[in-house]
Order: C-alpha cells, then structure tokens, then sequence
C-alpha cells in the first residue's frame, strides 16, 4: 500500500510540474500575458500546479482503466493473441489521430494531427524501450498499447476543442505521468524483501 500512494504522490507532482513547464512555456512562446508583479506570476503558477494535479488524476484513472482492460484481456484471450489484439489497437488509434480526423471533420489541420500523432508515436517508442530494458521484452506491446491508444483516448476532450496551445498543455503533463506510471509499475508490483 506504501507502494502505491508513493505512485499516486509522485504522479501529482509530476503532472503539477509537467503543468507548470508546458504552461510557462507556452506563455514566454505565445508573447505571453503580461504580469503585473511577482504576486501575479506566482497566482498563474499556482494555477498551473492546481491543473497540472487536475491531469495527473485524471492520467492516474486512466492508467488503473488501463490495468483492469489489460487483466479482463490476459484472462479473455491467450497472452499472444492479446498482445497483437493490442498492437493492432494502438496502430489503429494512431491512425485515427493522424489521418481519420482530418478526413471526417475537415476543418482540422492535417499538420497537426500529423504532428501530434507522431509526437505520441516517439514517446511511445521511446518509454516502451525503456519499459523493456528495465523488464523483458514481453513489456514492449503492453507499454506501446498504453503510451499510444490509452494516451489518445485521455486527450479525446482536448482535441475537441480544436486548440493547439490547450492539447499541448494537457497532453506534455499527461504523457509525464503516463510514462512514470507505467515505467514505475514493476517496481510496484515487485514484492518487498524482508
């Protein structure tokens, strides 16, 4: 139990400062609002912090939805068959990000989304790399199926909205707390030694 409320801690603090750093940055990108005094920055930072927690509970309930599909799917298929089953759902969320969007709704920018899908694409690569040298290969397509399908399911809310500044605020803390989840689970489940 002490293992798990050190994740959902850690998470928050890495949402919260996620938010702050896409925030912040977005702000000094965009030209920026302009601060009265100190009191000012540090009100739109604590703003940030409160959001940036907002997201990382958000990521969190997400990632135990994440955990309960992938034990229903190991208990409902056979352990290889679940894992193309999740290859071929990650393929098909990302392609729905980066090309069926566009075509469906027109009034997207194929750019974007193109952008955006490749982002997650690279995170993805990149944190189930690591997910598997830190484990065994077997972790690869789980990671990858989470970093890409889960990730673009949690930001269906934000691409709605149809702003570039807001995806890029929710998905940099969002994607944070998803790779520190997921690349911390083993390590939570890891029985302790006495």
């Amino acid at each position: 139990m002490r293992k798990w409320f050190y994740l959902f801690w850690t998470t928050l603090l890495i949402g919260a400062g996620g938010a702050v750093i896409a925030g912040l940055a977005l702000q000094i990108g965009n030209g920026g609002i302009q601060f009265k005094g100190t009191a000012d920055l540090l009100l739109y930072s604590l703003i940030l912090l409160g959001y940036g927690v907002l997201v990382s509970v958000y990521a969190q309930l997400g990632f135990f939805a994440y955990l309960i599909l992938n034990y229903t799917g190991i208990g409902v298929f056979p352990r290889k068959a679940w894992r193309y089953i999740q290859l071929v759902l990650a393929v098909l969320a990302l392609f729905e990000l980066m090309f069926l969007r566009t075509f469906v709704s027109g009034d997207q920018s194929a750019r974007t989304d193109l952008t955006l899908g490749v982002a997650i694409l690279f995170t993805a690569l990149i944190v189930s790399w690591l997910k598997m040298r830190s484990t065994n290969a077997s972790a690869w397509v789980p990671t990858f199926f989470f970093m890409t399908a889960i990730t673009i399911v949690e930001i269906i809310g934000v691409l709605r909205i149809g702003v570039d500044s807001a995806t890029i605020f929710i998905l940099v803390p969002l994607i944070a707390c998803n790779a520190f989840q997921i690349l911390m689970l083993h390590r939570v489940l890891k029985p302790a030694t006495i």
